[in-house]
């Protein structure tokens, strides 16, 4: 991978895992209030905070197996998010958050092959 590519790499691995991060801890009451919103039980919530967080750490890795792993997992679950989001027709705006992570963990799936 040239320098360019792997530096957008390294960028896009560090942001994912920082969001993920302030939105599964720091803003942990809009994650409950969202789940409670669309009726879905604390036990998928939970889980997914967990998913979540431990594949936004894989990607922190520097073997590629594991980075593939952890954008393999975020990805399955942001198309969950947006799916989740469409079926119970919320605003795109509500949902922008969730595509956009979803093209982020594709693009590092890509670059890690790279």
């Amino acid at each position: 991978m040239n320098i360019g590519l792997n530096s957008i790499f390294e960028t896009l691995k560090i942001i994912s895992g920082v969001a993920i991060f302030f939105v599964w801890v720091v803003r942990y009451k809009n994650i409950k209030k969202e789940f409670q919103d669309y009726q879905l039980p604390t036990w998928v919530r939970d889980l997914t905070g967990i998913l979540k967080i431990s594949f936004a750490c894989m990607l922190q890795f520097s073997d590629p197996e594991i980075v593939r792993l952890g954008s393999l997992g975020i990805s399955f679950l942001m198309a969950a998010a947006v799916i989740t989001h469409i079926r119970l027709r919320s605003t795109f705006r509500k949902y922008i958050a969730s595509v956009t992570m979803l093209l982020m963990s594709l693009s590092i799936l890509y670059l890690s092959f790279s």
